[in-house]
């Protein structure tokens, strides 16, 4: 079973691109870009650094991206730390495969990755008593979820949440992409997050205008999890398939499973 012919797009970072790429083109998929994502620094990173002067008062650090893991670990070291020595003393949690794996090529200790790669599922499982436990969150600036805050204060955890990193819009769309659009030639679009879904309807409407949801009527939508797949049905329409597991491998598996008949 393989993409061989099939035409698809893959929202995802810019930074992020050339992963996604190589996993569908060694299943014979052709990939146009479609970078729906610009990764940046917060606003200001003052926040960030506060809480990292005061990093070893925490009892654990749970990263939910792999961009958060690298912001962290640059402005660690501009005060003489590292992630990896820190966690000898600190507890540090990651949701996703992908995260877990950045964190680990760091030499960090990754002490706990939940069985589903989505926050709730973190929230679910975590393997100590929340009560009393003072946590760190570095997240995303704007459009993230407060889940793991909330959750976590709710059951007596006191939570340092701040921006290490921010996400963007992209001002536009690789031509060779709109041609293909325009042509009718894409078979899929596979969404990576909710904000890759945000994003893109976005670019769509800003380079096909308010007729976009035509273009793409009979292109099969893939969604990464169930988050995105709440907001390709309030923007787009519900996908054909939700990947399980919620990474790129997952994605890849539910575009090998669409029907195309």
């Amino acid at each position: 079973m393989a993409l061989t012919d099939k035409k698809i797009i893959i929202t995802r970072a810019l930074e992020q691109t050339s992963e996604a790429r190589e996993i569908f083109r060694k299943n014979g998929a052709e990939v146009f870009d479609l970078p729906s994502l610009v990764i940046g620094p917060p606003d200001d990173w003052e926040p960030l650094d506060g809480a990292l002067k005061e990093i070893t008062t925490f009892d654990w650090i749970i990263f939910s991206s792999a961009n958060g893991v690298r912001n962290v670990d640059v402005r660690m070291k501009e005060i003489g730390l590292s992630l990896s020595e820190i966690s000898d003393n600190i507890q540090i949690a990651a949701v996703g495969r992908k995260t877990a794996s950045l964190l680990e090529d760091m030499d960090v200790k990754v002490s706990f990755v939940p069985p589903s790669f989505v926050a709730d599922s973190l929230v679910e499982y975590f393997p100590q008593n929340q009560k009393g436990l003072k946590l760190f969150i570095p997240r995303v600036q704007t459009g993230g979820r407060s889940i793991l805050s909330d959750s976590f204060k709710l059951k007596g955890a006191e939570v340092t949440e701040v921006a290490a990193y921010e996400s963007s819009c992209p001002k536009d769309i690789p031509q060779k992409t709109i041609d293909a659009l325009n042509s009718g030639q894409i078979d899929i679009i596979a969404f990576t997050s909710s904000k890759t879904v945000i994003n893109t309807v976005s670019l769509f409407t800003k380079h096909f205008g308010e007729n976009w949801l035509k273009l793409i009527k009979k292109i099969q939508l893939v969604s990464i999890g169930p988050q995105t797949t709440i907001s390709c049905k309030n923007l787009i329409r519900k996908p054909d398939k939700e990947a399980s597991p919620h990474d790129l491998e997952g994605l890849l598996q539910a575009c090998l499973e669409l029907n195309f008949n």
